[in-house]
């Protein structure tokens, strides 16, 4: 009886061949690619939840940087006060510029913004002179100390406060101009007026809220 011929697919001789091929090929092979696919699925998934969470965590890191740099404009402006209430005329305005100078510096470090000490004395005096009026208070304030007794106590009195109001002012502006992506070096007052007018009075209020509320 004549066999019939099984199908190519199907073959014996096929299979043996199949077989022996699987065998032959090492085991490291399959193992490395099915890590590669793993690889590939999980840096899939990682670029997907970074691309997920990073605007988002963009957000946190700025308001904390802005809480920073705004407590610390505070503490400054206390201390531009504090080095108002020097007795000899015109010190008091050295220690003051002092104050801000170095408050500036360290705005800088926490926007991570190249800081000059001249350019950064260049535009505070440039800030100062022609968009805050205290400041202008601070040096007659400075100078009724030279006046003799009551010219001391008025002193005394009004350069502080001044100093505190002007120095928070400056400290705020530059805290905005940071925050927006500025320089020292593309610093230009006039953009900044209606915003340091702002500042004054929101200084000015909560200046006569805690008098009030100590009261």
């Amino acid at each position: 009886m004549n066999k019939k011929k099984l199908p190519r697919a199907i073959r014996p001789e096929d299979r043996r061949v199949s077989d022996a091929i699987a065998a032959d090929t090492p085991a490291h092979l399959a193992t490395l690619h099915e890590a590669d696919d793993d690889n590939l699925e999980t840096t899939e998934n990682s670029t997907a939840a970074n691309e997920t969470t990073l605007p988002g965590a963009a957000e946190p890191a700025a308001d904390t940087r802005r809480a920073r740099a705004t407590k610390l404009v505070e503490r400054f402006s206390v201390w531009s006060g504090v080095a108002g209430l020097i007795p000899v005329p015109f010190v008091d305005l050295a220690a003051v510029g002092g104050v801000q100078i170095e408050m500036l510096r360290r705005i800088s470090q926490i926007y991570e913004v190249p800081f000059s000490k001249n350019r950064g004395r260049a535009v505070i005096a440039g800030l100062a002179g022609s968009m805050i009026p205290a400041t202008t208070g601070i040096g007659m304030a400075s100078f009724v100390k030279t006046l003799p007794l009551v010219g001391t106590a008025v002193g005394a009195i009004a350069t502080p406060a001044l100093s505190v109001g002007a120095t928070y002012a400056i400290g705020m502006v530059f805290v905005q101009h940071f925050a927006t992506g500025g320089t020292l070096l593309d610093f230009a007052p006039p953009d900044y007026h209606e915003f340091i007018k702002a500042q004054v009075k929101l200084r000015d209020s909560r200046s006569k809220a805690t008098a009030s509320s100590s009261g």
